[in-house]
């Protein structure tokens, strides 16, 4: 990574303006109910502290489109990051502002503040450059901890760095670039990617980046239907993008040059409604009659998606292999996850993609079990497309 981080810049005494991704799952009674994120912000937050810094930490939560809203409030996460580190932190009541100034400066060294929701602005998702100003005057030196909007040009994650010199990246936005530009740049071979999810259109410029990088590549879920109908075979009722089956079929005459091994389901478990109680039948996936739809792959290609992955070196995940949010049609997806994490054991590097992968493998208990599950969908995805993204490309350079 050729980015500075927070070990490269001197915090004491210094007001230290933090991007963090708290857009975190509230319940009813407005408690958090899933803090991966907020733990995995912990070792930034306290580095700055152990250094006499103090942390200024700033997120959106939800979309409150432009408008403050309490059921939108970051109040619960700065709870929840009290009781984490043992320590108050400070609630702004809003991200600027007079009042929200004064509690910056009058800020003791080592403690921690949290400013309300970003979103509360619209000038946050336009990159408005005076309402950057305003943030970035709360802070003597920022850093970008927040992996998981760094794909989004805003002015918490891109337009604060016009105006402060010093921008550099946070521990876990190091830790994600790390990996995912390991996997991407330098992969230890063979350097196989599971691609999944339902629909061939989000997955495009993914297909498109990794063929020629990888040596296998597996696709499943729902998106594996339209290369099937391409292919002239019998899909049932499973999902169908009528209007990607000229790229799907681009798509397989590239397959077919590539030096790289390409997976399709060879079997499916299809079922005549789409819920958890229809009753499965596994079926081949050349001909699955008419009146089913496939929602997970079969018993003979989880076995061979398998041995594919326990073959490779380095694997990245990103989408599910099946309707992973029913429990019935979640062996696919639950197998790959343990695969990964097999694999994972005898010195394979896993990264998992964010998103659905993500809840797919905290589902299955098996996060700790695989080198890196990244905390952005979106920013992962477009990092395995080969784009640059506007929050790490605005820091600082080595």
């Amino acid at each position: 990574m050729n980015k500075k981080t927070i070990d490269n810049i001197d915090l004491k005494g210094k007001r230290v303006l933090v991007r963090v991704d708290f857009n975190v799952p509230l319940d009813e009674n407005f408690n958090v109910t899933d803090d991966k994120r907020i733990v995995e912000s912990l070792p930034t937050i306290k580095k700055i502290m152990a250094d006499g810094g103090k942390a200024i930490l700033m997120s959106h939560l939800g979309r409150p489109k432009g408008q403050p809203n309490p059921k939108y409030s970051l109040k619960p996460a700065a709870k929840r990051l009290a009781e984490l580190i043992g320590k108050e932190v400070k609630m702004a009541p809003d991200c600027i502002g007079d009042e929200v100034a004064a509690m910056a400066s009058a800020m003791k060294e080592g403690e921690v503040m949290l400013l309300e929701n970003l979103r509360y602005h619209a000038e946050e998702e336009k990159n408005d450059p005076a309402f950057a100003q305003k943030l970035a005057a709360l802070g003597d030196v920022y850093v970008n901890d927040a992996f998981g909007s760094a794909h989004r040009a805003h002015a918490s994650t891109e337009g604060v760095t016009k105006f402060l010199a010093t921008s550099v990246a946070g521990y876990l936005m190091e830790k994600e670039l790390n990996y995912l530009g390991r996997a991407i740049g330098n992969p230890e071979r063979p350097y196989c990617a599971i691609l999944g999810g339902a629909k061939i259109s989000g997955k495009i410029d993914v297909i498109n980046n990794l063929l020629d990088k990888v040596d296998i590549l597996i696709i499943g879920g729902g998106m594996a239907f339209t290369f099937f109908k391409a292919k002239g075979m019998e899909i049932g009722k499973s999902l169908l993008e009528e209007e990607k089956l000229e790229l799907a079929k681009e798509l397989l005459t590239k397959f077919e040059s590539s030096k790289a091994k390409v997976y399709l389901p060879v079997d499916v478990v299809a079922a005549p409604e789409f819920k958890n109680e229809a009753p499965a039948t596994v079926t081949k996936a050349d001909g699955i009659p008419s009146e089913l739809m496939g929602l997970d792959i079969g018993p003979d290609t989880i076995q061979l998606f398998r041995d594919a992955v326990l073959s490779a070196k380095t694997v990245v995940w990103n989408g599910p292999m099946g309707v992973f949010e029913f429990d019935n049609f979640a062996k696919g997806t639950n197998a790959i996850a343990s695969a990964l994490a097999e694999a994972t054991s005898k010195g394979t590097v896993t990264v998992v993609g964010g998103g659905d992968s993500a809840a797919a493998i905290s589902k299955a208990n098996l996060e700790s079990a695989v080198s890196h599950v990244s905390t952005g969908g979106g920013a992962s995805l477009e990092f395995l497309e080969g784009k640059l993204l506007p929050g790490v490309e605005a820091l600082n350079n080595k």
